[in-house]
């Protein structure tokens, strides 16, 4: 029987505080896991001593020159599983939001060819996640969810979720394009234009232990409708293609 290389993509940005805890939960799970899985911290461009602690615990990492953002980070990943031939690839936060331990519930579909890509999600039923968000944030989540399921008539209730997993197929698609600016969200619509199976798998999640959002209350406003509108833009262009 096949085991799958899997390769756990971890996006860092001034991650200091908790990085070095966040790896060791994952090197300890990987060392019981029955899958084959390594993982690779993306450090983008971090201006704290997080480059120093990776390489002070021998961290595998990629050291990104300057800032990309989420989406320039992530797809470094994908590039590195592309180049590596792995089967999947997991985007996995670094800063302690997701739990490692959820890896085979969403892994799952993609193993049993049920699916191309699935999204860790706090929001469906079989989801065992206590930590939903803010209201606020919960608010924002459903109505992206509704413009999704609009432009595309498919439904994924945790749109901003950033704990997911793809196989070759999506890692080839991402390696090649992948959105930079609100990445989650927007994706979705690259996803379905390519006729990529995508389900949403219950996980548990928690609340971020260290570091900043990079939404607060004062950007939310604008983020809803910035966000909105790269969907709007990103399922007209890929009719026209």
């Amino acid at each position: 029987m096949k085991k799958e290389k899997i390769l756990l993509i971890i996006p860092a940005y001034n991650e200091s505080e908790g990085i070095v805890d966040v790896v060791a939960q994952v090197a300890a799970y990987c060392q019981k896991s029955p899958y084959h899985i390594d993982y690779l911290v993306i450090n983008d461009g971090s201006t704290d001593n997080e480059e120093a602690l990776l390489l002070l615990h021998k961290i595998p990492h990629v050291e990104l020159v300057q800032n990309l953002g989420i989406g320039g980070a992530v797809q470094t990943g994908y590039l590195y599983a592309q180049r590596k031939g792995y089967d999947i690839a997991v985007q996995f936060d670094g800063d302690g939001q997701h739990d490692i331990e959820s890896l085979p519930q969403l892994i799952a579909p993609i193993i049993n060819g049920e699916a191309d890509f699935t999204v860790g999600s706090r929001f469906v039923s079989d989801s065992v996640s206590n930590f939903k968000s803010s209201g606020a944030r919960q608010l924002g989540i459903k109505i992206l969810s509704v413009l999704i399921k609009w432009t595309s008539r498919i439904r994924i209730k945790d749109v901003t979720s950033g704990y997911r997993a793809g196989n070759k197929k999506v890692i080839d698609q991402f390696a090649e394009r992948y959105p930079s600016k609100y990445p989650e969200p927007e994706s979705y619509m690259h996803l379905f234009a390519k006729g990529i199976r995508v389900q949403e798998v219950g996980v548990r999640m928690f609340e971020r232990t260290t570091g900043e959002s990079s939404i607060n209350f004062k950007k939310a406003v604008g983020y809803m409708i910035d966000v909105s509108l790269s969907i709007l833009i990103a399922a007209l262009l890929e009719k026209e293609q």
